[in-house]
């Protein structure tokens, strides 16, 4: 009997691969789901990592006038962590790439649950600070693993969705915290609220240990999703050297853009709180609806970003116009967010600074699956954690600018200002040093 082969083209636009008609067959008519009960679990974890760093900000009053810090102590405080995050990701995207998702993850969460816990002993801001850094450290593995993850689970037309889905867990994360923290507050002092936050991680990896497993060694994938999930052309094992990494523009690309907008979502993170209470003369549980609302409109967004790129590949459009028409949308919603400082209503100022948070999101969905777009997905988690240093890095800078700024000025016009502007030029930096997206020639390098 003659057998008639089907030919699909990956998501990178210029290869092309040829599966078997029954695979073609598993593919288009029931190939599973499961996939995406393994994104839920990296949406959980995501969503547990935001709430274990957010809470600072949302202490930030309550603990300036209980343990007597100023604005600049607070911006060190920062810092610091940004600081012990740079690091983190310098080391463990590689580390997560030779020890596996599995373990990785599992190792990341228990050492950064233990130093979210940890905050509840602080007395003085050196505790704080250590405490701070010990948490940056063990949260720098969450997004490199997450992503390679998602280049083990996912095929590459479904990865930017499956990354929007997830990254809306640093949304969920922000809008339960700022209503969780000042509940138990309130109730047991936010000495409790440290610890019983910083608990949750212990909770999450039960189900992790329980669930998770590469595709091809779980039960619950099927040979018809294994296949989708295998559809594109297959890669190479070779591990690559790090250092040769750097030597790829398209490295540069990612890492640039990460610098300059990674920064204004650590704004946002640890600073937005304290900007409402001051301008808009609210206490701490005041403040917990506004702050639910922004994240949960930068929720919508990071979803809508991974969305509109994936919704465009499957229409035929190449992945370098999906990814970038994308990234442009958001990066032009962003700058009304110079106005926040000005508008008088309170809840002008939340739409317009989450319009912005919903705009970021959207963009670093599709930033994020730039690395799988240019890189083979052994190399992923490395290219991921070197982003995230330079965004650290970039943290860093702007947490000590900001604290400064407000210690001398007591106006956050200019940061303000900064958010609105640097998400045109990431995108013109990704442009030039990637034109098509074409992918790192990695195996010509080695």
């Amino acid at each position: 009997m003659d057998r008639e082969d089907h030919t699909f083209i990956s998501s990178r636009g210029s290869e092309a691969t040829t599966v078997p008609a029954a695979v073609s067959t598993r593919i288009h008519t029931k190939i599973g789901n499961f996939r995406w009960a393994i994104c839920a679990l990296l949406f959980f974890g995501v969503m547990i990592n935001y709430m274990d760093r957010q809470i600072l900000g949302i202490f930030k009053m309550t603990l300036q006038k209980e343990l007597g810090w100023s604005e600049v102590d607070y911006g060190h405080l920062v810092a610091a962590f940004q600081a012990a995050y740079a690091v983190g990701l310098l080391l463990v995207g590689r580390w997560v790439d030779r020890l596996g998702t599995r373990r990785g993850y599992s190792l990341a969460m228990i050492f950064w649950s233990l130093a979210s816990m940890a905050h509840a002993a602080g007395r003085t801001l050196g505790q704080f600070v250590v405490a701070r850094a010990a948490l940056g450290v063990g949260e720098a593995g969450v997004f490199p693993t997450s992503i390679k993850c998602v280049a083990e689970w996912f095929p590459k037309k479904e990865r930017a969705l499956a990354t929007g889905i997830f990254n809306a867990g640093t949304n969920a994360g922000a809008i339960l915290t700022p209503i969780v923290a000042p509940m138990i507050t309130v109730l047991l002092g936010w000495r409790w609220a440290f610890f019983t936050v910083g608990a949750l991680g212990f909770v999450w990896l039960f189900f992790w240990l329980v669930v998770y497993a590469r595709p091809e060694e779980h039960r619950r994938c099927g040979r018809a999703e294994l296949d989708y999930i295998r559809s594109d052309p297959s890669e190479s094992v070779q591990r690559i050297p790090w250092v040769r990494l750097l030597s790829f523009r398209q490295t540069w690309a990612f890492l640039i853009a990460k610098f300059l907008t990674d920064p204004i979502w650590w704004f946002y993170l640890f600073w937005v709180p304290d900007f409402l209470q001051r301008r808009h003369n609210l206490r701490l549980l005041q403040a917990s609806l506004p702050l639910a609302t922004i994240y949960l409109i930068a929720a919508f967004g990071s979803v809508a970003g991974g969305w509109i790129s994936s919704s465009l590949i499957d229409r035929g459009t190449t992945v370098n116009v999906s990814r970038k028409a994308a990234m442009l949308v958001c990066a032009l919603s962003v700058p009304p967010i110079v106005f926040a400082t000005r508008v008088e209503g309170l809840w002008s100022a939340v739409l317009i600074i989450g319009l912005a948070a919903a705009a970021h999101q959207g963009f670093s969905a599709n930033l994020f699956t730039l690395s799988s777009d240019m890189f083979p997905s052994r190399a992923v988690a490395s290219i991921v954690g070197i982003g995230g240093m330079a965004g650290a890095i970039g943290g860093m800078l702007i947490a000590n600018l900001v604290g400064h700024l407000l210690e001398w000025t007591g106006s956050y016009m200019v940061p303000f200002f900064i958010a609105g502007s640097v998400y045109l030029l990431a995108l013109g930096f990704v442009h030039l040093l990637a034109p098509k997206l074409e992918p790192a020639r990695i195996n010509e390098a080695i």
